[in-house]
Order: structure tokens, then C-alpha cells, then sequence
């Protein structure tokens, strides 16, 4: 018996690309809540903070400022002056934090791109693209709970954070969007496994 390729038909294919198209669709809807909310956990200088109920004072770290009500202001942090002696340590691991969510951020711009690079493009980005895509988002994922663990790890550990203090609104997001995001890369790889090509060819018997 013989067998010849032949297209398969244009139904399938239509179906291949609405399904493949709805699944990168609504994993950048969810995706692009994860990247605002890494972004805010940049922006609100919150990740620890400690709150007094007698007097109503606030005071909280963020990743790049230092907020109190006594003066109702923020400031640069750390600074020079907040990174000699003992301090050294916390300081070092304070600006890897910084540092490593601004990456995390980057990585979750490039992957943003590509999500509207392969909806733009056709079959073979979205057939192909899942791999870089899902690299990006699960790298920057990965990057985020590192900063996570790290400022968990300095709360835990560090005297400056005695009773009162705790880890507050930034930290969460950072923790929200960094399981959103695991998510997201991989709802990918199981469609990408799970859900039938677009097109292309397929085997038919020849009884001739």
C-alpha cells in the first residue's frame, strides 16, 4: 500500500490557527497584568515596612527610596552613608534586589514583543515562537522569586527588622507576578504540545 502527502484541510487549518491565536492572545492579557504589577513593585517603595498604631507612624524600604510620615518625604536608598560597616552586607544585597527586578522587568518587555511579533507573523512563528517566548517569561520569572527569596531571606535575618516590621504590598506583587508569569509560560509549552498543527501535510493510503 501506498501512501501520498497532501494538504490537510483548509477547516483544520483555520481551526489550528483561531485556537493557537486565542491561547497567545489571552496568555499576553494575563501576562501584561504580571508585567504591571513587577513594575509597580519597582515604583511603590513598599517592600518592608513598618507600621505604628499608637502614633500612626509608617515607616517602609522600597528598592530605590525610603519612605517616612514623620516627614512625610522619601529618599535615595542606599546611599554612600547607609553602606559602610555592618551595614555592607544588607547594602550589597539590597542593590542586587534593585538590580535583578529592573532585568526581570527587561526580560518581561522583550517577551511583550515577541507576544506581538508572532500574533503578527504567521504559521511558523506560531508554531516555533512558544520556545523563546516561554524562555524569556520563565527567566524572568525565575529572576523575580530569586529577589523575592532575597529580601525574605534579609527580613528574616537582618536586626534592622525586629517586631513590627513586615513584608508589605511591593513584595506581594513581586510574588504575584512572578507565579502569574510561571503560569503564562506554561500554559504555552502544554499547548504547544497538546494542540494539533495548523496545516502542513498528512498521510492518505493509495490502493492503487
Amino acid at each position: 500500500m501506498d501512501f501520498h502527502l497532501v494538504p490537510r484541510g483548509e477547516d483544520r487549518n483555520y481551526t489550528g490557527f483561531l485556537t493557537k491565536t486565542i491561547v497567545y492572545s489571552a496568555s499576553l492579557t494575563v501576562f501584561l497584568a504580571a508585567f504591571g504589577l513587577s513594575i509597580a513593585s519597582i515604583a511603590v517603595p513598599n517592600w518592608v515596612s513598618y507600621h505604628s498604631e499608637h502614633d500612626s507612624y509608617h515607616y517602609s524600604y522600597g528598592l530605590h527610596r525610603r519612605c517616612s510620615s514623620l516627614t512625610d518625604t522619601c529618599e535615595s536608598f542606599p546611599r554612600r552613608e547607609d553602606c559602610v560597616g555592618e551595614d555592607r552586607y544588607f547594602c550589597s544585597m539590597w542593590r542586587s534586589v534593585g538590580f535583578l527586578m529592573s532585568f526581570a522587568v527587561v526580560l518581561e518587555g522583550m517577551a511583550v514583543v515577541a507576544y506581538m511579533i508572532i500574533l503578527s507573523g504567521g504559521k511558523q512563528l506560531r508554531e516555533s515562537g512558544w520556545k523563546v517566548l516561554s524562555t524569556l517569561i520563565l527567566l524572568s520569572a525565575a529572576i523575580q522569586a530569586a529577589s523575592m527569596s532575597i529580601v525574605a531571606y534579609l527580613f528574616d535575618n537582618e536586626d534592622r527588622f525586629f517586631v513590627g516590621w513586615r513584608l508589605d504590598e511591593s513584595w506581594i506583587y513581586c510574588t504575584v507576578s512572578w507565579c502569574i508569569s510561571a503560569a503564562c509560560a506554561g500554559a504555552l509549552i502544554l499547548a504547544a504540545h497538546s494542540l494539533p498543527s495548523e496545516g502542513g501535510y498528512e498521510l492518505i493510503p493509495d490502493n492503487f
